[in-house]
Parts: C-alpha cells; sequence; structure tokens
C-alpha cells in the first residue's frame, strides 16, 4: 500500500464495527440536518440554517462512502470527487442565503439558537470521535472525518455567535458565523478534491 502526504492510497481495512459507525454518524447527521433546517428558520439564523446544511452534507457523504467501501480504488476516488463537489455546492448555497440575509438584517434569538447549536456540537463531537481511525484514509474516507470535524468547529462558532447577539443584539455575528461555515465548506472541498487527484493518478494504467 502507497502513500501520500494526505494520507493512504488503496484500499483499507474497513469492517463490520467501521460500517455501524457509519451508519450511526448518517442517521444522527440526518435528524440534526431537519432540527436545525426547522430550528434556524424559527429564529432567523443564517448560521443555523448553514449548519443543517452542512448535517446534510454529511449525512449524504457518509452515505456515498458506505456505498464506495469494498469497491475498487477508481470508483472511491470517484466517489470523493463527487463529495468534494457536493461541498462546493453547499459553500455556494449558504453565499446565496447570505445575501438574501444582508436584505433583511434582523437579528436571530439567540437562546435557541445557542441551544440547538450546543445540541448540534454533542452530536458531532460523537461523531469525530467515532470517526477518528477513519483521518488517515484515503480521500473517500478521510472525507468523512473532515465533515464532521468542520460541523465540530461550526458548531463551537455557532454557540460564540449566539452568545455575542445576545450581548449586542446585532445581526453581524450571525452573519459572520455563516461567512465562516461557507469558508469551512470551500476548504474541505478543496482538501477532498486534491487528495482524490493524487489518488487517482496513483492508480496504474491498463
Amino acid at each position: 500500500m502507497s502513500e501520500d502526504c494526505c494520507g493512504k492510497v488503496g484500499p483499507d481495512p474497513v469492517d463490520t464495527r467501521a460500517r455501524r459507525i457509519l451508519w450511526i454518524v448518517l442517521v444522527a447527521n440526518a435528524a440534526m440536518f431537519f432540527v436545525e433546517t426547522i430550528g434556524g428558520h424559527a429564529v432567523g439564523s443564517l448560521a443555523l440554517q448553514a449548519d443543517a446544511l452542512d448535517f446534510a452534507a454529511d449525512a449524504a457523504t457518509y452515505g456515498v462512502t458506505l456505498w464506495a467501501i469494498g469497491r475498487s480504488v477508481h470508483v472511491r476516488t470517484r466517489a470523493a470527487m463527487v463529495k468534494s463537489a457536493a461541498m462546493l455546492a453547499m459553500g455556494a448555497i449558504i453565499i446565496a442565503m447570505a445575501v438574501a440575509k444582508l436584505l433583511s438584517p434582523t437579528p436571530p434569538e439567540a437562546t435557541p439558537m445557542g441551544f440547538i447549536g450546543a445540541l448540534a456540537l454533542a452530536v458531532n463531537l460523537g461523531a469525530v470521535i467515532m470517526l477518528l481511525p477513519m483521518r488517515d484514509g484515503d480521500a473517500n474516507l478521510r472525507s468523512v472525518w473532515l465533515c464532521s470535524r468542520n460541523d465540530a468547529l461550526g458548531n463551537i462558532l455557532v454557540i460564540l455567535a449566539a452568545a455575542a447577539t445576545a450581548a449586542t443584539r446585532s445581526p453581524w455575528p450571525d452573519f459572520a458565523v455563516g461567512a465562516i461555515m461557507c469558508l469551512l465548506f470551500v476548504s474541505g472541498s478543496w482538501a477532498v478534491y486534491r487528495q482524490a487527484r493524487r489518488e487517482s493518478a496513483a492508480i496504474p494504467v491498463g
């Protein structure tokens, strides 16, 4: 099994336990997508709605990863490319939501925003811990850990934005966190894309 600077190339030993972990975090992320979508809309928070999209992207990522496990390196690399494009698309959606928010800048309701953010953080910290062994895998496996790591960082920012909103009654902390989460999507997309390209180049021809 060869290696590059971002991780391993070739099949990784993903056992039954790893598949079970992926299913657990997939269901948890799908559930939090609905919670944050409804909650973000109810409290008027761009940050929560952006984080909801992050949960949706994660759930899709875990589903694609489960499908790709055990398939050829070529198929897994293509799957990673698809996930990279999806992460970039989510970033573009957040930009559109941010523009709409700018047209009517009102502060979100800080208390429920902070509560939902704390719940999301607990879910993602659990996912990060469970997925830790996958952080050094190929692009397909590494992407699931990157998604959960980015989500946990985003949740912390949501909680900080809720505290800042409660103190200032300004819409800008919420807007700023939404913009940062957009950057997390773009940077994660680029990281997965770069590794997938390296692994694609390492596939023997013929």
